[in-house]
């Protein structure tokens, strides 16, 4: 047989895992483009503000224990190369255990953090009246979204990225299918979307169930004790590392939120049409991270097996066939994009705005992949602490930018902001990438 170079089979590798993850990330954001396209024909701008509202609170409360999902995938792939069974089976619980927890937490803290919420956003009456409404609804599946996330990572730490497709793409498309018939076929507005969506989310949580029922044959031979599962020592490990990845998320989250908070104070009109052109950026995002999460699980292996060549082939396979894929998005988009504006809305104020920043959304794809690879690279390597500061430097810098831009450009100043914020954290990754090699050579 025919051996394949070096750099070919890790061109395989990458593309294996992130082929199957980047087909389902492409899903995630479908039901938030649905709630555009239903919402953005209906005969006010404003239910489409509230979803814009509502869907940045969401990002603040989901998005904020996305360590969830990371925190699970790089401690999952380092039990998976060394062969620990036993380790396996207690990052997943361990997370489930949290899943639970903050689930019950956040329904139970729902008043608290919808006054805490809209006290903090300037939006007219109209919009904060349906996003409450959103928010009053969708809260209620915090439990089984966290869980979710438990579910996904864990399988990616098993370098099995069908299973996470599959999961996607089920909880996605029962949210499609119910966000149709309850906004079009029932004639239901907001209520109707957030409803889709806490019914899609339990249905995950069942399939995801089911799913890790299915994987008993990885289970220890000497079975798992309680005492293994709560090992102060891991522990404490899996909650700092879940901290740190908290703190990043937090800054990444904030920095979208200030952005949807910063056009709503301009007007409604700017509001919705970023929320359009935050379509071409989510489905910018969920692409290019599947080769982020191909990296986490190769670098988390790695990392498991003491190989700092494997981490060195794997960062540049994903940066190699990253970059191309960003590069074809940004031609997509630059050639596509009013098309897809034509999709989202009719309301021609918003259109109009909309293509009016469009260049921004076609090179952002460009701007952004070295961040999604290098978040890949040290969530695998269990190095949180340099995502935390990295993203806190990050958002510095587009703070002082969004300041200084917005004054002299307005909503222009807004984009050429959220552009360097990613440029940003992508830079200081990779400032910290040589160091995170080094200590990986002396282990």
């Amino acid at each position: 047989m025919t051996r394949l170079p070096d750099s070919e089979n890790w061109n395989r590798k990458v593309w294996r895992l992130s082929a199957p993850i980047i087909l389902s990330n492409l899903f995630v954001p479908l039901p938030g483009a649905v709630d555009t396209a239903v919402l953005g024909h209906l005969d006010s701008e404003a239910y489409l503000g509230a979803v814009a509202v509502s869907a940045m609170i969401f990002s603040f409360i989901y998005w904020g224990f996305g360590f969830l999902r990371m925190g699970t995938t790089g401690p999952a792939a380092q039990a998976w190369g060394a062969g620990d069974r036993g380790e396996l089976w207690s990052v997943l619980f361990r997370g489930m255990l949290l899943a639970g927890g903050f689930g019950l937490v956040l329904m139970a803290a729902q008043a608290l953090i919808a006054q805490v919420a809209f006290s903090l956003v300037e939006a007219s009456g109209d919009v904060e009246g349906l996003a409450r409404t959103y928010f009053d609804v969708r809260i209620w599946g915090a439990p089984a979204a966290l869980a979710n996330y438990v579910f996904i990572g864990w399988f990616l730490g098993l370098q099995n990225a069908r299973i996470p497709m599959i999961l996607q793409l089920f909880v996605n498309g029962v949210n499609v299918v119910l966000d149709l018939t309850f906004v079009l076929g029932l004639g239901m507005t907001v209520d109707g979307v957030a409803l889709a969506t806490v019914i899609a989310e339990y249905s995950g949580l069942a399939l995801g169930i089911y799913l890790v029922l299915r994987r008993s044959s990885l289970w220890p031979a000497d079975g798992l004790k309680w005492a293994q599962i709560v090992d102060s020592t891991r522990l404490r490990r899996m909650l700092a590392v879940n901290r740190d990845i908290f703190i990043r998320t937090l800054c990444l989250v904030f920095a979208f939120a200030y952005f949807t908070a910063q056009g709503a104070k301009m007007d409604d009109t700017v509001l919705a049409a970023n929320m359009v052109l935050m379509n071409f950026v989510t489905f910018t995002a969920f692409g290019l991270d599947g080769f982020a999460h191909a990296s986490e699980a190769l670098v988390g292996d790695a990392v498991g097996r003491r190989n700092d060549q494997s981490v060195r082939q794997a960062v540049s396979a994903a940066l190699k066939l990253g970059g191309i894929m960003a590069a074809g998005v940004a031609v997509v988009f630059w050639f596509g994009g009013g098309l897809i504006v034509d999709i989202f809305t009719s309301i021609d104020d918003v259109h109009n705005v909309a293509m009016d920043h469009l260049i921004w959304v076609t090179v952002m794809p460009v701007v952004s992949v070295w961040c999604f690879v290098f978040d890949g690279v040290f969530l695998g390597a269990t190095r949180s602490e340099d995502l935390r500061n990295g993203m806190i430097l990050s958002l510095i810098g587009y703070l002082i930018l969004i300041h200084a831009t917005v004054p002299l450009f307005g909503s222009h100043g807004l984009w050429l902001a959220m552009t360097g914020f990613m440029a940003l954290r992508g830079v200081t990754l990779w400032w910290r990438y040589p160091n995170l090699l080094r200590k990986l050579v002396v282990a």
